[in-house]
């Protein structure tokens, strides 16, 4: 696993009973994001997918919408005052050409692994830099008792987690249900920059045929960056917050929370789900 966990020691108590033992951990490491030598994002990750992690954040900044608009991407050496490479800041350059919006210059972006991108703009600002409307032709038509099998396949896929139970996932699956990609991380958003950024490198974006399944809660830039990468469907286990409602609604995403067992809510595009089947069969 690497630098994906580490062991700390610990102190145990069970039932009175006390002992000193080992613990795996997720490590928690901070990652600097410069774009074209200069310093744009921090963000508190779980190392490993770095490169595609940094891909994706672009994408949901409306900086990348295509493997040609990406250079290369790499980390910087000489990053601290001794020279040494840390492996926590990488350089991604843009190809020439690439226009870069003025805001994602102007602002240096703190992103923690619970609030995600904190102070982030309005839904103004997501309308008018999404590259793709959410608009899959023909739309999804999703049954409730397939996006009711998703949960347990995450959870099936989360490797670390079953180390660590200190990780949050994010899943792509496509219109059949089958797993395209799983990434986890300590923060939401960052797994879903991975999952992102993986998609850019590979010529895929938009995914618009995909289904956007997330552990915890929707907020709402786990729905900003469904919009920027052109995916229709967003699920979560937990619930969604106002504006990601808000902005699925406007956006014509497909919002789905509490998604637990055969029980779900579905908060905005429920033109994607197949009601009368679930009707029929009931």
């Amino acid at each position: 696993m690497g630098r994906v966990t580490e062991r700390r020691k610990v102190l145990r108590i069970r039932d009175g009973a006390v002992s000193s033992r080992p613990d795996t951990l997720v490590a928690e490491e901070p990652l600097e994001i410069r774009l074209n030598g200069r310093p744009l994002a921090i963000t508190m990750r779980t190392p490993g997918d770095d490169f595609a992690l940094a891909a994706g954040f672009l994408v949901s900044e409306g900086v990348l919408g295509d493997a040609r608009d990406l250079q290369s991407i790499v980390y910087c050496a000489g990053a601290t005052a001794d020279g040494a490479n840390t492996y926590n800041v990488v350089d991604v350059k843009t190809a020439p050409g690439v226009t870069i919006p003025d805001i994602t210059l102007e602002r240096n972006v703190y992103t923690t692994s619970s609030c995600g991108l904190c102070g982030k703009a309005s839904l103004d600002a997501v309308r008018t830099t999404a590259r793709w409307p959410v608009a899959d032709t023909p739309p999804l038509r999703l049954g409730p008792e397939l996006l009711a099998g998703l949960p347990d396949r995450l959870r099936a896929a989360q490797r670390v987690f079953d180390r660590t139970g200190g990780l949050h996932a994010a899943a792509l699956f496509d219109e059949d249900g089958e797993l395209l990609d799983v990434r986890e991380d300590v923060g939401r958003h960052n797994a879903v920059d991975k999952l992102v950024g993986r998609a850019l490198r590979e010529g895929a974006l938009p995914l618009s045929r995909s289904v956007l399944l997330v552990s915890g809660r929707a907020s709402f830039e786990l729905a900003q960056k469904a919009v920027m990468a052109g995916i229709p469907v967003l699920a979560a286990v937990s619930a969604p917050s106002s504006l990601a409602v808000d902005l699925a609604v406007e956006t014509g995403l497909t919002l789905v929370g509490f998604l637990r067992g055969s029980s779900m809510n579905v908060y905005a595009g429920e033109h994607r789900i197949a009601l009368r089947a679930a009707a029929a069969q009931g």
